[in-house]
């Protein structure tokens, strides 16, 4: 026993070599140990290897145990080891890492040969146990699969029947401590130690197959590792998106709002065309749109590079910088997506209830501090889950979920109510323009079914991104989740990111006015000429023809005008 030195710093080369013949346990707590050196227990026999509270030790050699027996019991509780030997651990039967904040990575599983109880820090780590463990069980039932098979195979009659009748009085017999396979190949005839015996072990597998095989121990009475913490409902053992189709969906659609809203901010900012209005607000809306498109790229990503071993990066992951800025991403791009959505809705309606009132027409003056109060309320929205008010760090895929104190739970509650009312706002508003564009003086029956028909679509898939997420959301807020976290993540590709990928399509790409823009910019990259110059001549007829109704209705307004000033409102 040495403890309480902490002038002690490391352990050096075969530093207990010689202390003792018989199993040594080697409590070596509280000390001042930094790094345990190559072949430090080099010629001890270790039962016991205690070195908890040692915190500021960092680093055990990969050699450390090279030239010692054992140990059976290993205790790495409360130290700054960030990593476990390579070599030594096939002897470990106990481990206990208790509040080893810096252990995030196990080594391989294979190296755990005879481990029985791991109690560890992070729930993560125990899913690589659970693995091992049906990976065990599976490797035992095909072997036994497998000999079965050849037992039919290879053996006659009367031999199956012998074998058959002593497996039979195996389990009928109470006790479990004789050998299922006798010496005597008389009675039954597969001896595995026999290498003579034409239906010994070694007939049917290879040795590798066999090596640490043990049928009575390994199959019949097999050995439960137990592996404390438990993984919880918040990270269940699973890869971060947990389904395989959502592992090929997440990049299409990632894709799909990247590109769209990439090509809408490319066009409407390259245009020689005047930065009105409408303009500006479709360019917030495609920037915030692109960054959810950077969430998904992100978290796709990581998945496929820690797919089939999460366990052992999902510490670095959750608490790292990456899925802190995973998390601020989408709920940046979130809000401001719904806040500019808003915003556009609101300003249709007014263009439109306000047609012929061009001294009441909203003007980049004002848009301009609309939009930076938006800016900064989603900029404040998402930073404070780095702030400590819920966090990403909750689960894999870096939403704000937790919501074990007051403030967190009052946290998600707000953004959840303020996107509903968002969706209120923006359907009242659809409501009253098709209200006012359903008028048979101002618009003719088909073209107000066009208008009915495009806000439709856009209510609805307002509606589909929305409602799923905010329904299973605010029951999970109140602790009453209705769904777990690994179906969650189908809302988190199929649902949450719909608008992103629908946007640039509903508001920019099928409007008349972005195909123009789009068509003006491909001719001056030598491209598409003769129907950019189409597109000019129809600008300009579009344009003399306004000009003269605007000044023929400075007497009396023309209800034809009026109809065109309301269609062009939803075409932008």
């Amino acid at each position: 026993e040495l403890c309480d030195n902490l002038r002690m710093t490391t352990i050096p080369q075969n530093a207990f070599q010689g202390m003792s013949n018989e199993s040594l346990t080697l409590k070596l707590y509280k000390n001042g140990f930094e790094d345990i050196h190559s072949h430090a227990f080099n010629g001890t026999k270790l039962n016991q290897l205690i070195l908890k509270d040692n915190k500021n030790l960092r680093r055990i050699h990969n050699d450390a145990l090279r030239g010692a027996t054992g140990p059976d019991v290993l205790d790495i509780s409360s130290t700054a080891l960030e990593s476990l030997p390579s070599y030594g651990l096939e002897a470990i039967q106990v481990l206990n890492a208790t509040s080893s904040y810096s252990l995030k990575r196990l080594p391989p599983l294979d190296k755990f040969s005879s481990l029985l109880e791991a109690i560890l820090t992070y729930p993560s780590h125990c899913c690589a146990f659970r693995n091992l463990r049906r990976e065990k069980q599976s490797s035992l039932l095909s072997i036994f699969d497998t000999f079965s098979k050849e037992c039919e195979s290879t053996m006659k009659k009367p031999t199956n029947e012998i074998l058959l009748w002593g497996f039979l009085n195996r389990y009928r017999d109470d006790s479990y401590n004789t050998s299922l396979w006798s010496a005597d190949k008389n009675t039954y005839p597969f001896a595995a130690g026999e290498e003579a015996s034409p239906y010994s072990y070694s007939a049917f597998f290879d040795d590798s197959e066999m090596t640490g095989f043990d049928f009575e121990y390994d199959f019949c009475q097999p050995k439960i590792l137990t592996c404390t913490p438990e993984p919880d409902a918040f990270n269940p053992c699973e890869d971060i998106l947990g389904y395989g189709f959502l592992r090929v969906l997440i990049w299409f659609i990632n894709i799909l709002a990247i590109a769209g809203n990439f090509t809408v901010l490319l066009v409407l900012l390259m245009s020689h065309y005047k930065l009105t209005v409408p303009r500006f607000l479709m360019c917030n809306l495609s920037f915030a749109d692109f960054c959810m498109g950077l969430y998904l790229l992100l978290i796709a990503s990581v998945d496929a590079q820690t797919s089939g071993q999460y366990y052992n990066h999902a510490i670095d992951w959750q608490t790292g910088s990456g899925c802190s800025a995973a998390g601020f991403f989408t709920v940046f791009a979130s809000e401001l997506s719904v806040y500019t959505l808003t915003v556009i809705t609101v300003e249709r309606w007014h263009t439109i209830t306000y047609a012929m009132q061009l001294d009441r027409k909203l003007r980049l003056r004002h848009a301009l501090p609309i939009m930076l109060a938006g800016w900064m309320f989603s900029i404040l929205i998402a930073t404070l889950p780095l702030l400590g008010v819920s966090s990403y760090m909750k689960v894999s895929i870096c939403l704000p979920m937790d919501i074990e104190t007051g403030l967190s739970q009052a946290y998600i509650l707000l953004i959840l109510v303020l996107n509903v009312v968002a969706f209120i706002v923006i359907c009242a508003c659809y409501i009253k323009i098709y209200i006012a564009v359903q008028n048979p003086e101002l618009v003719a029956a088909n073209k107000d079914t066009k208008v009915a028909k495009r806000m439709a679509i856009l209510i609805f898939t307002d509606f589909t991104c929305m409602a799923p997420i905010s329904f299973f959301a605010i029951s999970a807020a109140f602790k009453v989740p209705l769904i777990t976290v690994t179906n969650s993540k189908i809302l988190l590709v199929l649902f949450y990111p719909v608008n992103s990928c629908a946007n640039p399509f509903l508001y920019a790409i099928f409007t008349k006015a972005f195909r123009r823009d789009f068509f003006l910019l491909m001719s001056k990259l030598g491209c598409c000429k003769s129907r950019a110059e189409l597109y000019r001549m129809n600008y300009f007829s579009a344009y003399t023809s306004n000009c003269k109704n605007s000044g023929s209705s400075a007497t009396a307004p023309n209800k034809a005008s009026q109809a065109l000033l309301l269609l062009s409102a939803l075409e932008k």
